[in-house]
């Protein structure tokens, strides 16, 4: 396991890996893929928060401020890779199968959209 963490190109293979190994030696086991499911929405939620607050008009809170964007997102993953890999997902194969999809699906539509074309007023 240490061998893959200091691994600075991981696939995804091995991220799904990598945090089954940590699960299985540091975590007891999975939870359940429904409390995977509400555990995720929750760190959406957070990464939602440093968003609108970065980019968007609120202001941090003083609890908020030692949130920081990477980590958030870092947590967002470890989640999908958990339900990922106790749901039986090869990552790597579905978003391979998601990019010939949406290269298929969209190919020229935003290439077309006039929305995307303009540049947005300020």
């Amino acid at each position: 396991m240490e061998k893959i963490a200091e691994n600075k190109e991981l696939t995804l293979k091995d991220t799904q890996k990598l945090v089954d190994e940590w699960i299985k030696t540091y975590g007891v086991r999975y939870f359940s893929e429904l409390t995977n499911m509400a555990v995720l929405t929750e760190e959406v939620g957070e990464l939602a928060r440093v968003i609108a607050r970065t980019y968007g008009d609120q202001s941090f809170k003083k609890e908020d401020l030692s949130h920081s964007l990477a980590d958030e997102m870092a947590d967002v993953l470890w989640v999908l890779l958990c339900l990922a890999n106790q749901t039986g997902v090869d990552l790597t194969d579905a978003f391979l199968a998601n990019i010939h999809k949406k290269t298929q699906r969209d190919n020229v539509r935003h290439q077309q959209n006039e929305k995307l074309i303009k540049v947005p007023q300020s």
